[in-house]
């Protein structure tokens, strides 16, 4: 019992107990302070927690989450390197921005690209969307089973074309016309990627950088293609070089064409393209009908003397030629299709590095009033499957059943000045 407790209880009440209480009354309280004072000490009260900034949410673009590559700058401004890239998964894995450190300059945009915001906009499928098309205006979008243009009789209602392969029809979206007309020349365009989403999407960290892939299991591009293909992505980012990888693999039972294709929008820093220097190693172009269609007529024609000369070493002005034109009978340096694009105002330069033995065309779009220059490194000629080619091996591979072929692109870095 407690001493209060045991003076009350005790039988003989005596003036002892009396004394022995009145002392544990006052001494109580006493006791009470000190206990509190001494928990005090021993358990003193921790400070909340810091609020933490809430993390703003990743943007979806496709109905998947943008993923951005990045790596810390090693050079402290000093050298040339590559910073990051996003990629559009839910976009057939478009290369929407790379950034790379300039000497004197700091980060700039490799690619001519809007805002992830303005790009939410353009690619939400509506009338300049359908079929995924806003996606190869801006950034880098894949272009698989076909770059480029593919020509044929137009549907009745105008919504498809019909063409033809080892005897076998294939039918696909009327997606484009006449840049000048939109009623007039339809036919399909860029591929059947445009707006796929990709799976097992995955980043993992690797020495100097990181390593994005990915797998669109095509099927047969939503009827439009001979047999099932499932395609693999990789995108590395490194401070020397990114890196893209798409691996076409015939999942199928019948045989199937296959070219695949980039549409890079490589940016002007300065904003002074006329000065802006372009080499493409190619010694032939190939003829149009005109800009407005930009349909091939089957001529293969020698580049030298004339204004689609770009073999020099060091690249020629831009100033205000218009391109849409594509570029055949590829000369290798070290393997690779070296096209280079420079903006001297700037130091700086970006080799377009096409490394897979199937590259046989590189198509260049550069419109006068635009400071870009879109530079397209892909298999095939335009229009492939089209009579005005004759027997010139169009740049289509064949995949038997459980073939596969890759395509393979590397961008590095120069200063034009040095």
């Amino acid at each position: 019992m407690g001493a209060l407790q045991k003076a009350f209880t005790n039988p003989v009440f005596s003036e002892t107990n009396s004394m022995s209480i009145r002392k544990t009354l006052v001494a109580a309280p006493l006791a009470l302070a000190i206990f509190a004072a001494l928990s005090g000490c021993s358990h003193q009260a921790q400070p909340a927690p810091e609020a933490q900034p809430a993390q703003p949410p990743i943007p979806q673009i496709g109905g998947e989450p943008v993923v951005k590559l990045t790596r810390p700058a090693t050079s402290n401004g000093q050298q040339m390197e590559f910073l990051s890239a996003t990629v559009f998964p839910g976009r057939g894995m478009n290369v929407f921005q790379i950034t790379a450190n300039v000497p004197g300059k700091g980060e700039i945009p490799v690619l001519a690209s809007p805002t992830i915001e303005e790009a939410a906009t353009k690619l939400s499928g509506g009338p300049d969307d359908q079929n995924g098309n806003a996606s190869f205006s801006f950034g880098g979008a894949f272009l698989v089973p076909y770059p480029n243009r593919i020509i044929g009789p137009v549907s009745s209602d105008g919504t498809t074309i019909t063409t033809k392969w080892h005897g076998k029809t294939i039918t696909l979206p009327a997606n484009w016309h006449n840049s000048n007309d939109p009623t007039k020349d339809k036919h399909a365009m860029h591929g059947l990627i445009l707006a796929s989403q990709t799976q097992d999407v995955q980043t993992q960290s690797i020495p100097d950088g990181q390593t994005l892939t990915g797998v669109i299991h095509a099927g047969d591009f939503g009827g439009h293609w001979l047999s099932q293909t499932d395609l693999t992505f990789a995108i590395t980012l490194t401070g020397p070089a990114v890196d893209a990888t798409i691996t076409a693999k015939n999942v199928g039972k019948d045989d199937e064409p296959m070219a695949i294709g980039w549409h890079p929008y490589f940016a002007v820093p300065s904003g002074d393209r006329k000065q802006a220097l372009l080499h493409v190693p190619g010694q032939q172009v190939a003829a149009i009908n005109n800009y407005g269609d930009v349909f091939p007529t089957g001529d293969l024609q020698p580049v030298k003397g004339t204004k689609y000369d770009f073999s020099a070493a060091q690249g020629k002005a831009l100033d205000d030629i218009y391109l849409d034109d594509n570029w055949s009978k590829l000369q290798r340096t070290n393997g690779a299709v070296d096209v280079t694009f420079a903006d001297p105002a700037s130091n700086y330069g970006v080799h377009i590095l096409g490394l897979s033995p199937e590259l046989r065309t590189i198509q260049v779009y550069a419109p006068p009033t635009k400071q870009f220059a879109a530079i397209e490194e892909q298999f095939n000629f335009a229009d492939p499957f089209g009579k005005e080619w004759g027997s010139t091996n169009t740049g289509m591979v064949t995949l038997h059943a459980g073939q596969s072929v890759e395509w393979h692109v590397r961008l590095a870095l120069f200063q034009p000045n040095k």
